[in-house]
This record gives structure tokens, C-alpha cells and sequence, in this order.
């Protein structure tokens, strides 16, 4: 028969008292810091859930960021197209108006001011910049790509031969998902040789104003026409792209939703469960304290009584 003695009673209680408080400790701190894995030991399995969700989310956290970029980029492209467009669509109705024979020279002269006006709109709009950088001189951003000087009669020079550069500004939007999003200024308004390039029919419309060549205003009504279609084309172009990236910004947005959800299964505490078992262990804990204390304070003494 196993001889139990005193000593080997007040190491139970211990042990005992030690193994509740320590499991009553373990859920206080689940209920202060809302999580039920504040350690490894606590649910080994779970914290490598949790770390590869951590991980998913951040991924998914820059790709939501460059497809927000993106979109900004795209959108600006868009609306400075749309401004070369009306630039051009004006510099059209000027060519008609000014393609009728009966103009007298003081109409063409007037009519010429306007377009050097436009022309000067065209520069502007053709060295755009979004965030300090150059929209459409490729991955060249930091660069003017139309720099032109100022000519004798106070506009821009836009004789001299510009060459962009065709470089692709790709964004990552996605796991192995890269999107081109920058268009380069010679495939917009032509390259340098090309007869509907939209400086060289500025060039062209002015000389035939000022020396009332009416048939050389009007020879440049097809080159016009050519230039809005590749300017439409760009803009759809634009469109698909932006349809894309929006798909993609849905996505992420399923995605992110899916992951917090699934790290919440994984990492966050259950407050209604947790404060009835920290009542139930308190209570235990307290049980352990008044049985520990009747057994400790026997002693040989109080059987002599």
C-alpha cells in the first residue's frame, strides 16, 4: 500500500494550484489581447495559417496599391487625350472655315493666330505630367519629351524631328500579372517623318495660311482625320486597359475580404466563450485555494487534540 505523506500532498496541491492558474492566465490573455495564438506553443498548426495569411495579405495590400496607381495613370491619360482631341477637333474646324476661297488674307492672317494659339495648347498637353512625371516619354518620365524652343514669332518651334521614348512603364497588378499602362508620345501624335503627325500639320496649316494657299489648307483635312482616328484608337486602347485593372481591383477586393476573414477564423479570440471559461476557472482556481488551505494547515497537532 502506497504511503502518502504531507510533502507529497503540498507538491500535488501545488502542482495543482500552478496548472489552474497557469490555464487561467492563458485565457486573461486571450480576453486582453483578443487573439487566441499569442505564442507558437499555442496552436502550432494555426500560427502557420496565420504567418502564410500575414503574408497573403501584405502581397495583396501592394498589389491593391499599384492597381489604385495604375488606374490614376490610365484615367490621366485619358483626360489629357481627350484634351488633344478637342485641340485637334478645333484645329479641323478652323481648317474648313479657312478652306473657303472667298477668305480675304486678314481672315486667314486671324484665323493663322488661332492655330499657333492651339499649337501652343498642343505642347502643353503633349508634355503632360502626373506625379512629376512626363506621361508620354516612356520610361524616360523624368524628361521633357517635346522640348521645343520658342521661334521668332514667339510659339514654339515644333520643326525639330522628336523621337520618345518607347520604353513600357509596366505596373504589377498581381501575382505574375504585369500591365504596360504608359503610352509614348510618337505612337499618339505620330513620329517625326509621318504626314498626319500633329505638329507637322501645325507647320503645314500655318505656312499655307500665311501665303493663302487655300487648296494647301484643305490637303490637310485627311491628315487630320487619320490623326483623330489613331487619337480615338489610343483612348479605346486607354478604356480596355482601365476595364482590366477595375477587374483586377474587384479581385483583390475578394481576396483581401476572403483573407481577413480567414485569419480572423484563425487568430481572433471568442470573447463569449472565453469570459464563460475564465469564470468557470476562476471559480476552479478559487475551489483549489480553500481545499489547499484546509490540507496544508493539518498537521500532526491537530489529530493530538
Amino acid at each position: 500500500m502506497l504511503r502518502v505523506t504531507s510533502n507529497m500532498m503540498n507538491s500535488q496541491l501545488l502542482l495543482n494550484l500552478n496548472r489552474n492558474a497557469r490555464t487561467m492566465n492563458d485565457t486573461q490573455l486571450q480576453l486582453s489581447s483578443g487573439r487566441k495564438i499569442n505564442k507558437p506553443s499555442d496552436d502550432p498548426v494555426g500560427i502557420t495559417y496565420s504567418l502564410r495569411y500575414r503574408a497573403e495579405l501584405s502581397s495583396n495590400e501592394q498589389y491593391t496599391k499599384n492597381v489604385d496607381s495604375s488606374i490614376s495613370w490610365l484615367d490621366y491619360n485619358d483626360t489629357v487625350l481627350g484634351q488633344a482631341g478637342d485641340v485637334v477637333q478645333r484645329l479641323r474646324e478652323l481648317t474648313v472655315e479657312a478652306s473657303n476661297g472667298t477668305n480675304p488674307q486678314s481672315a486667314l492672317d486671324s484665323i493663322n493666330q488661332e492655330v499657333m494659339q492651339l499649337k501652343e495648347q498642343f505642347v502643353d498637353i503633349s508634355n503632360s505630367k502626373l506625379n512629376g512625371k512626363y506621361i508620354f516619354n516612356g520610361e524616360k518620365y523624368d524628361s521633357k519629351p517635346y522640348d521645343f524652343v520658342k521661334g521668332a514669332d514667339g510659339t514654339y518651334d515644333v520643326s525639330q524631328a522628336i523621337t520618345t521614348d518607347p520604353g513600357q512603364i509596366n505596373y504589377i497588378v498581381g501575382e505574375g500579372v504585369q500591365l504596360p499602362i504608359n503610352m509614348t508620345g510618337n505612337d499618339v501624335f505620330g513620329n517625326t517623318g509621318d504626314v498626319d503627325n500633329v505638329f507637322t500639320i501645325f507647320n503645314n496649316i500655318s505656312a499655307a495660311l500665311k501665303s493663302g494657299d487655300y487648296k494647301g489648307v484643305s490637303n490637310q483635312l485627311n491628315n487630320i482625320d487619320t490623326r483623330v482616328e489613331k487619337l480615338l484608337t489610343a483612348r479605346s486602347e486607354i478604356g480596355a486597359k482601365t476595364n482590366r485593372v477595375e477587374l483586377m481591383q474587384d479581385r483583390l477586393g475578394d481576396l483581401n475580404t476572403n483573407l481577413t476573414d480567414l485569419q480572423a477564423k484563425t487568430e481572433d479570440a471568442d470573447y463569449e466563450g472565453l469570459i464563460m471559461q475564465s469564470k468557470i476557472q476562476e471559480n476552479i482556481y478559487n475551489a483549489s485555494l480553500s481545499v489547499g488551505a484546509k490540507i496544508i494547515s493539518t498537521s500532526l497537532v491537530d489529530f493530538i487534540r
